[in-house]
């Protein structure tokens, strides 16, 4: 199956290039009933899209949402849901130097390799504006688990060498780059601000939690809600490593250290005193915290001379040229948050179906 569907029962499929006249996405499976928040799913695009601040791309679009089908009088009817983005500030003018030419970093060449031809504007289906679709899907996903008590938090927990120190949720979407540590994101702002003096770009590391999610999600052995978790986070672009828990941390600790002991919460469910798990035990979800973290790669698109090679082979150099984000990382905590939805509305919907209700 080609690879533009995610999901089993809650199915998406996401359609259209960087600067094309649209995107989109299709949601097939989304439950009956639900009364749409059409302002919920806009202000999660709002919180994607290009133009926030200095942090992203210069590209200003709206981004605004528009339902085609599947939803009437505001309530999901159970077809499919179809929603498109257009694409109203494209300068494809930009990319023409690159049409016969490989950028370093970028998926030109090995769309080639792959398909014999490719859409040299903005990368096409590999540019990360395909992402605005996944931020509306996982809007719905979200809007499907609210009613479970289930959250998302989001946030830029590292760019370089810069690490939030403290975090304090309240104060995430204060700044451009989404960092919980006030003193730190002004840093990380400095810091970025030299990198696109430097014509550069920075890489580093977003942290995503979901709570309130139920015990028992994911499904043995191969759809091991951290294994779907995993695909889900590096289908984003730039993202080049995914941990869950104390994710490489634990090649440090001993069993008696990594082990998180089983106690009775407040409530009179079962719980753990420590997380190192990150929510998962044998790839099913245990009630507690689910967190992952994303590393994700300095944008490849830079404005210095970089030695390529043209399609036929021949050394070339290219400067490109357009508006690039200098770091992922602030749109980056939506799309998360939006993968992590996705992977857990399914995973629901699936659970329904994993045993008899009980009498």
């Amino acid at each position: 199956m080609p690879g533009n569907t995610f999901g089993r029962l809650f199915r998406i499929t996401t359609w259209g290039e960087s600067h094309g006249p649209a995107g989109g996405v299709t949601i097939d499976g989304c439950p009956a009933g639900l009364a749409l928040d059409l302002a919920a799913i806009q202000a999660q695009l709002d919180r994607r899209r290009v133009g926030q601040s200095r942090m992203t791309s210069a590209r200003n679009e709206p981004d605004q949402v528009e339902i085609l089908s599947g939803v009437f009088e505001g309530r999901t009817t159970g077809t499919p849901i179809s929603m498109l983005i257009r694409n109203t500030n494209v300068r494809s003018s930009d990319y023409d130097a690159l049409r016969d030419v490989y950028r370093p970093g970028h998926a030109d060449y090995t769309y080639d390799a792959k398909y014999g031809f490719r859409d040299h504007r903005g990368g096409g289906r590999s540019s990360a504006r395909e992402t605005a679709a996944r931020v509306a899907a996982g809007a719905v996903a979200r809007q499907v688990l609210a009613p479970l008590g289930v959250t998302f938090v989001a946030w830029t927990q590292r760019l370089a060498d810069l690490e939030a120190q403290v975090i304090d949720e309240r104060t995430i979407e204060d700044n451009p780059m989404r960092c919980p540590d006030p003193a730190v994101a002004a840093q990380m702002v400095e810091l970025v601000e030299a990198a696109r003096r430097d014509r550069d770009s920075l890489g580093g590391v977003v942290e995503v939690r979901a709570r309130g999610v139920p015990a028992g999600l994911g499904e043995p052995v191969f759809d091991k809600l951290d294994a779907l978790i995993g695909h889900a986070m590096f289908s984003i672009p730039a993202v080049k490593a995914v941990e869950i828990g104390s994710g490489v941390d634990v090649a440090r600790l001993r069993g008696s250290q990594n082990n998180d002991p089983f106690i009775r919460a407040d409530d009179g469910s079962v719980t753990t005193s420590s997380n190192h798990a990150g929510g998962i035990l044998g790839g099913i979800s245990t009630g507690a915290e689910i967190v992952v973290r994303l590393t994700a790669k300095p944008p490849a698109s830079i404005a210095q001379a970089q030695q390529t090679v043209t399609q036929a082979g021949e050394p070339a150099t290219i400067v490109v040229k357009g508006r690039h984000d200098p770091t992922v990382l602030p749109r980056l905590v939506p799309v998360a948050e939006a993968m992590l939805a996705l992977v857990l509305v399914d995973c629901w919907l699936q659970q329904r179906a994993a045993r008899l209700a009980s009498e």
